[in-house]
């Protein structure tokens, strides 16, 4: 296995030509960007570290006290071996939980964004993650910044197509594992959103898949982003952005005992925008590659395939 090469940027700057560049070539060589100096408190950080482990460690039928039933795991509790990457054979070896947008009622997107819901037995809990939520939606913003400049865009191109975007951010459990264990803690697959930004991937794992099939581990330093591109905006650049393959393997035997726990942020588009090949992306050597379709269907049809939307006709 090589060791990961993608580089560790800086966003303190997001309209430096210089972090524009870098970014810009992390992204289109790996799909991915490793970023420090993303302005999220570290305390607030650890608060949420700290109630995740809470969570996670309440008995079984409590936390299943917060499954939103039809609700396709987009708030609440997911229990464990519930979603499967697309053409896996065996379920993800993982719980979460989901925490969304907060909406005005009256808002015409918000029959797309359910409420959220809040853990009793966890004192703080909201709090904490209605403000890491905030921070991850901040820095994901200076990240798109970087990416529009990169692309030949306003600056401000992506400030309205995220505007009230139904983003997620997911608080991941994979619980110590056994001989026994059938699958992987998550099977190789593409994020759905825009861009994803995580936080814990300091406990190995997590590999992207290289262009000449080769995986490759990302070992990010304690504290910075792992970001990547997801199917939203390799769709968006009509592909010159790659939405890389990935996965988090399990571990090895002297670590089977030990949790992983991350927290990816799940920065997606408004549910009512459409998503098509932006004109700085089309050419007569590169045709648009993907149909229009809007946000919502997109976000629909691809929840359908990875288990948390049962299919039409389905029992």
């Amino acid at each position: 296995m090589a060791s990961s090469h993608v580089p560790l940027l800086s966003l303190r700057d997001p309209d430096s030509p210089a972090f524009v560049d870098a970014l810009g070539a992390s992204f289109r060589r790996f799909g991915f960007a490793m970023i420090g100096d993303h302005g999220i408190d570290p305390a607030l950080i650890a608060q949420g570290w700290a109630l995740s482990r809470a969570f996670f460690a309440l008995p079984d039928d409590v936390k299943q006290r917060y499954i939103v039933q039809g609700g396709a795991g987009q708030r609440g509790y997911t229990p464990f071996a519930t979603e499967i990457a697309k053409g896996a054979q065996a379920h993800d070896l993982k719980e979460f939980w989901h925490i969304g947008r907060d909406l005005d009622p009256a808002s015409p997107l918000a029959s797309s964004m359910p409420p959220n819901i809040w853990p009793r037995e966890c004192e703080g809990f909201r709090t904490c993650f209605t403000s890491l939520f905030a921070a991850f939606d901040r820095a994901g913003a200076n990240i798109l910044r970087a990416i529009a400049r990169h692309l030949g865009l306003a600056p401000d191109w992506f400030e309205d197509p995220i505007r009230n975007g139904n983003s997620i951010l997911r608080l991941l459990h994979y619980p110590p594992l056994d001989g026994a264990s059938n699958g992987m803690r998550a099977g190789a697959h593409e994020d759905i959103n825009l861009i994803t930004l995580l936080l814990g991937a300091e406990e190995a794992g997590l590999q992207l898949r290289e262009r000449n099939g080769d995986w490759l581990a990302i070992d990010p330093p304690l504290g910075a982003l792992v970001v990547n591109i997801g199917d939203m905006l390799q769709r968006l650049t009509n592909h010159v952005l790659p939405s890389t393959t990935h996965r988090v393997v399990n571990p090895p035997a002297e670590r089977s005992g030990i949790s992983r726990y991350s927290m990816p942020f799940f920065l997606h588009l408004r549910p009512d925008f459409v998503i098509e090949p932006l004109a700085q992306c089309v050419d007569t050597a590169h045709p648009p590659r993907d149909p229009a379709i809007r946000a919502q269907d997109y976000l629909h049809e691809r929840l359908r395939e990875i288990g948390l939307v049962a299919h039409e006709g389905a029992a």
